[in-house]
């Protein structure tokens, strides 16, 4: 090891959660270093879909952040100085000809904002594109939507001029002092600080169990269909199904640690959910599969994702099954409670912080970034 170097804090994991976090604490003056192990984006942030769901909230503390963070949105570009992609775009949830619109409709009884119940020639007039022998209806919400990768390299270069160093690195181990952390090393360096935040999706996990530490953080090996930019289709919303079974998928799989005691490459369970949304470039992302593979190392065999994505697609959007696609990987971390945010100091260590695993990331990201820089720096 040839670099040895203290900071005030260190970021691990170079994704929408850490870049937007190490921002905010360069901002408040700390001396930052953003680990990422790979230096061309390919994690979670690559693969979402940039949806800004603000009005879904379930309880007044989500309802509040979710109100936060798209008032930090509408601002971003601007504070950032480059352009995220930020609009409004409604969310249309399409409800299978099989289910029952108003059963469906219960399920987003709870949302601050009662999503609009429509019939299934109201859902086609919005979306022209939609097959309607595919839905028995839909239901409409106010969202926005952003490039997710922009907003990621906007964050990025941002902490760059506010002097913010970033190395493509991979994390090997952990600097430990009975139970304190006091700072990280990599395949090539080794670096002090005071803070070591963990914020690596779902390689989170297993950079906490390298010290002993058992957490409830979790994750899919996620497959999305990416189309390059299409100039005679353009989708008029953006389109989820209202019933979402990644959601069941990893609410099940939260409650079997044992599962996760063991890394096996091969995948226990697998759903896929038809989905689609077109960028301002004419872009497009199809459809995602869902699997639980505990092996995050994983070979995964994208042909399955491809058939079952395809096949939704075939049924909902017909006229964009044929359209090219290259299929895209990567981890999705989620945790045990979907309404309570993986972040802040590790119970009985000192030195050391998780900031991963939350539902909504893209959302979530900016506001509760500024709520964990803010409760490290004071």
């Amino acid at each position: 090891m040839n670099h040895q170097t203290t900071y005030d804090c260190i970021v691990i994991g170079g994704g929408i959660t850490g870049s937007a976090l190490a921002y905010e604490l360069a901002k408040r003056k700390l001396k930052v270093l953003l680990l990422e192990k790979d230096q061309f984006i390919n994690n979670a942030t690559t693969c979402s879909y940039g949806g800004l769901p603000y009005q879904a909230g379930t309880n007044p503390e989500i309802s509040s952040l979710f109100a936060q963070s798209i008032q930090i949105y509408r601002h971003l570009s601007e504070e950032l100085e480059q352009n995220i992609e930020f609009r409004e775009l409604d969310l249309l949830l399409t409800i299978d000809s099989t289910e029952n619109p108003q059963e469906v409709a219960q399920q987003y009884s709870q949302c601050h904002e009662l999503p609009e119940l429509l019939s299934v020639d109201s859902a086609c007039k919005l979306e022209p594109l939609l097959n309607p022998e595919s839905i028995s209806g839909a239901l409409r919400l106010s969202h926005a939507h952003v490039n997710a990768t922009r907003v990621n390299m906007a964050y990025q270069d941002a902490f760059k001029r506010l002097s913010g160093e970033i190395r493509y690195e991979k994390v090997t181990d952990l600097i430990r002092r009975a139970n304190q952390i006091q700072g990280v090393i990599t395949n090539t360096n080794k670096y002090y600080c005071s803070h070591t935040i963990i914020s690596a999706g779902g390689l989170s996990r297993f950079i906490l169990e390298s010290i002993g530490i058992t957490s409830k953080i979790y994750f899919t090996n996620c497959v999305v269909l990416k189309v390059p930019a299409q100039k005679k289709l353009r989708l008029n919303v953006m389109l989820m199904p209202a019933t979402i079974k990644r959601f069941t998928l990893e609410a099940k799989m939260s409650q079997t640690d044992l599962l996760w005691q063991k890394l096996t490459p091969e995948s226990q369970e697998s759903i896929v959910d038809v989905g689609a949304v077109q960028f301002r470039d004419g872009s497009i992302y199809l459809g995602q599969t869902s699997h639980i593979i505990s092996d995050p190392f994983a070979n995964l065999d994208l042909d399955w994702s491809q058939k079952q994505i395809k096949a939704g697609i075939e049924r909902l959007l017909p006229k964009f099954v044929d359209l090219p696609f290259t299929a895209q990987n990567c981890l999705v971390a989620f945790s045990g409670d979907p309404n309570r945010p993986m972040m802040g100091a590790i119970p009985l260590w000192s030195g050391i912080y998780l900031f991963s695993g939350f539902t909504k990331t893209i959302l979530l990201a900016p506001v509760l970034a500024r709520a964990l820089a803010e409760q490290i720096s004071t």
